[in-house]
């Protein structure tokens, strides 16, 4: 999981790029899973995506500070990270359409509708203009970056209504190796790519920011 490589690292539980986290931790690659987990245990801990977070579960302060869109923004959430996505240069280049949706994704609009959601938008590219594209896309990966590429792709189907979109929620390791096989489109990813997945030739692009927020059960 993304959000595991990220957490580990933020937190200092990752020595010597080794992951130290306790063997009697439970492990989930699902962030419905974790939630699901804290939901209905009084004693657990978690973390999951910001964007995620609902009233099931209660986000807990770091260092005092609350995790919110306006403390990421400002740097004082410190447990925060980046959505990406990764493609072949190549292969994105012979489908027309998923290279329309990576420029709807950094337009205007695609960008208030990270907003929207609860994510930390970045800097824009300008209004987006239908295509008018045909095809099929195909993307796979992070269980965190899933939830707001679904909304990204139903509001670009919408203004594209001749390509159709197949997303595979794996986690960000696996998106990140369909990347590199070849095997989608685009991967998804809710961390930055390690060197050595770039060295197999893939490209690296940030989508958003989001927190990590740290979750306990209600009582």
């Amino acid at each position: 999981s993304g959000t595991r490589g990220a957490f580990v690292e933020l937190t200092g539980v990752e020595v010597d790029k080794v992951d130290k986290t306790v063997a009697t931790a439970e492990i989930s690659s699902s962030t419905a899973v974790v939630m699901q987990t804290v939901t209905d245990n009084k004693a657990a801990i978690g973390y999951i995506s910001l964007g995620s977070l609902n009233d099931t579960v209660k986000a807990l302060d770091v260092n005092g500070v609350e995790c919110s869109v306006a403390d990421i923004k400002s740097g004082d959430y410190v447990v925060a990270r980046p959505f990406n996505v990764c493609y072949q240069q190549a292969k994105l280049d012979g489908n027309a359409a998923a290279k329309d949706l990576i420029a709807f994704i950094e337009s205007d609009d695609g960008q208030k509708i990270i907003a929207d959601n609860g994510y930390i938008a970045i800097d824009s590219t300008g209004a987006y203009a239908p295509s008018g594209v045909t095809g099929a896309i195909s993307l796979n990966g992070s269980t965190s970056v899933g939830p707001i590429m679904e909304k990204l792709c139903e509001a670009y189907k919408a203004l594209n209504p001749d390509v159709s979109i197949d997303i595979q929620q794996t986690g960000s390791g696996a998106g990140i190796t369909s990347a590199t096989e070849g095997t989608c489109d685009i991967g998804m990813s809710s961390r930055e790519l390690k060197q050595e997945e770039l060295d197999a030739g893939l490209t690296e692009m940030k989508i958003a920011d989001d927190g990590i927020a740290v979750i306990v059960n209600l009582e």
